[in-house]
């Protein structure tokens, strides 16, 4: 169901209660643009027949500049000193403390611009003057050492670096998972889950990711964009995951302003036109840049901030099919770079041929790994395999013998003779 009433009152409380707290419209009170709404809405606007919150995981994916951290803090504030109640736990969590930092001192620099704290605060400093001791007003919100407190409600924020073994006794009422793209492998799954299990207690729980795209494979941001294109497909009975991604839907519009509203909600708003305008024209000359610019602003993730050249871009430099036979007694240049598990291993000759250059390039990955490295590169390895540009070897690694095969046959079969051959020695054996 929804609920007006909740989700207004927390659009009012964050439109009059939460403020900016740097760059020019500071300190002035947030003003919530539409997608904000709707955001707010549905976080606490959806709720079951008890009036509880539906949703128990956010993940919300949207371009850099866009506002994400102070609409976090703005919501970690109206849980802490609103709507938690008695005994409400508020964490910020990064992979390091200066990370976690950002989220948890915003909620602290708009909790010090509250007309009411402020008031609070004023009446507090009187009264302890008079009696001459410290404050002991348990309603007024304190900054502590390691936290910021209500004595009176019991309520806290603390800001946290990973460390699920120290997290494992946490009853979080939110926790902000911020930049989660950028979430290491497996301590970033592992922190993820101790959180999420830790507010099982919690029967409003929320688990709230606020990230860009990134380069990181295998972790909690793969994770959760797999189970969010599952959910937004229909292909999925998850009732408490509610996912907002802002991503181009066309990756040759990647420098379409109007394209790049779809990713970036605030265009005119926090991120101006001109400064976009700009960042294109960076991303243009510089290949580095673009794949930078693709992960940021485009929210398409990328496998290597170093990546050198697109698919996309590979498949048009292409020129037409080459026959091996064509090239029957001739020289050429051999490049071996071996893998073992997840990569590609590859074997490469270079023909020069009346004053022409020509690659036979062949490609390995393990048999099992196909599936999974085509889900995590968004390249269709499979169909690779089917035009044999990729070779399935060995099951879980990769058997070195079908490279030394490919590159005999070369030799024996269609008399291509390498003058020289180039190897990686990593993993060389």
């Amino acid at each position: 169901f929804f609920d007006e009433s909740k989700a207004n009152r927390a659009i009012d409380y964050i439109e009059t209660r939460c403020f900016h707290t740097e760059g020019v419209l500071a300190p002035s009170p947030l003003k919530l643009e539409l997608w904000q709404k709707a955001f707010v809405s549905l976080v606490f606007g959806i709720v079951d027949e008890h009036g509880q919150r539906v949703y128990r995981e956010v993940l919300l994916v949207i371009g850099r500049k866009n506002g994400k951290s102070a609409l976090a803090a703005a919501i970690a504030k109206y849980l802490w000193l609103v709507e938690g109640g008695y005994g409400t736990r508020v964490y910020c969590l990064a992979p390091k403390l200066e990370q976690a930092d950002i989220i948890y001192n915003n909620v602290w620099q708009m909790t010090t611009l509250d007309p009411d704290y402020i008031a609070e605060k004023a009446k507090a400093d009187v009264k302890n003057q008079h009696n001459k001791r410290v404050n002991d007003s348990s309603m007024l919100p304190l900054h502590r050492q390691s936290d910021m407190a209500v004595l009176g409600t019991n309520s806290t924020v603390k800001k946290i670096a990973f460390s699920a073994k120290k997290s494992d006794g946490f009853n979080p009422s939110l926790t902000i998972c911020d930049e989660v793209a950028s979430w290491q492998g497996a301590n970033g799954l592992k922190q993820y889950e101790v959180m999420k299990s830790g507010m099982g207690a919690r029967p409003e729980g929320l688990l709230l990711s606020c990230t860009t795209s990134g380069y990181e494979n295998d972790g909690i941001f793969d994770e959760l964009m797999k189970r969010a294109t599952r959910y937004l497909m229909g292909d999925s009975k998850e009732k408490r995951l509610l996912p907002l991604l802002y991503m181009i839907d066309d990756v040759e519009k990647w420098n379409d302003i109007n394209e790049l509203r779809k990713s970036n909600p605030n265009l005119g708003v926090s991120v101006s036109v001109d400064y976009m305008l700009e960042e294109i024209a960076i991303a243009e000359g510089s290949i580095s840049k673009k794949i930078e610019f693709l992960t940021k602003y485009c929210n398409i993730k990328q496998n290597s901030s170093a990546a050198w050249l697109s698919t996309q871009e590979v498949e048009r430099m292409c020129g037409e099919p080459l026959r091996i036979e064509d090239f029957a007694e001739t020289y050429a240049v051999c490049g071996i770079d071996l893998s073992q598990t997840r990569d590609l291993t590859a074997c490469v000759f270079v023909i020069e041929k009346n004053g022409e250059l020509y690659v036979f390039a062949k490609f390995f990955l393990p048999a099992e790994r196909i599936d999974e490295c085509s889900t995590r590169d968004g390249i269709p390895y499979n169909i690779y395999a089917m035009r044999g540009l990729l070779q399935p070897s060995g099951t879980n690694f990769i058997d070195y013998n079908d490279c030394f095969r490919w590159i005999a046959d070369m030799i024996e079969t269609h008399h291509v003779y390498p003058l020289m051959c180039g190897y990686d020695r990593y993993s060389s054996q």
